[in-house]
């Protein structure tokens, strides 16, 4: 069973919802934290699920759900911010629950956010000695998106996003997506390339990058680097626990023996 609990009655009709779930190279995470900061994003409610693993966060001495949202009136923006990796048997029934939730509060557009493997690792940026650098640094840069339907490709377009016409999506995003075309959402999916061997904020500060062009959000990215460093080493120690948590748990019934209930 997966609920959603609201701890703010403000209305979120015709808002945006944008999510990033951990995945290749935690770009998700690293962005959504660092916008919903420098935002100033209010807490609005929690998922909450048995299934999910036994992790209670700690932020400013004060335990919380570790897959919660946020919301601002201001922009027109709500947030679902995770610090754990979905289960692979709940990820069908947290799209199911996030689409559910778009259709009750009227929200307009969903945007997700997530990595895709590049065979060319993303270097810090340094003043460009050549031109064939030059190139090498844009085609690291460069953002990645499927959509919903083509209204959306041709304004991501504008914006400098490659629209991705053929290949397979999975996850949550692309269940989100399914899910929207049917109901008639606009929904889109941004992609930052990732080297697999490395988790660097460069790549969530490419993120908000796109966010900033597609949504005129204008948030500042310098102190991206330092605070992304702090949620990604944040999200690998729970991720980390929660396997040791798993691991015990599984000792601990075998070394019990078979249950009766069994």
């Amino acid at each position: 069973m997966l609920e959603i609990k609201l701890v703010s009655e403000k209305k979120i009709n015709g808002f945006t919802l944008v999510e990033g779930f951990p995945g290749v190279g935690l770009v998700g995470p690293m962005a959504l934290s660092y916008m919903i900061e420098k935002l100033g994003m209010e807490y609005y409610g929690y998922f909450d699920s048995q299934a999910f693993p036994p992790l209670v966060s700690i932020h400013n001495s004060i335990p919380m759900h570790p897959v919660r949202i946020y919301h601002s009136q201001k922009h027109k923006l709500v947030v679902i911010f995770a610090e754990f990796a979905i289960p692979q048997e709940m990820t069908y029934i947290m799209a199911k629950k996030i689409s559910e939730f778009v259709k009750e509060n009227k929200i307009n557009e969903i945007i997700s956010i997530g990595g895709m493997p590049s065979q060319t690792p993303i270097q810090a940026l340094e003043e460009p000695n050549d031109q064939k650098q030059k190139e090498e640094e844009a085609q690291a840069e460069a953002v990645y998106a499927v959509v919903s339907n083509m209204d959306l490709a041709a304004k991501l377009k504008k914006s400098g996003i490659n629209i991705i016409s053929e290949g397979v999506s999975t996850g949550i995003s692309a269940l989100l997506m399914i899910n929207s075309a049917a109901n008639k959402i606009s929904d889109t999916n941004i992609l930052i390339q990732v080297d697999q061997r490395v988790v660097d904020p460069k790549y969530a500060e490419i993120a908000i990058k796109a966010l900033n062009k597609t949504m005129d959000l204008n948030i500042d990215i310098t102190e991206l680097e330092k605070e992304a460093k702090l949620v990604e080493a944040k999200v690998r120690d729970i991720i980390n626990k929660n396997k040791q948590s798993n691991e015990s748990y599984k000792n601990a019934a075998d070394a019990a023996g078979p249950s009766m209930y069994a």
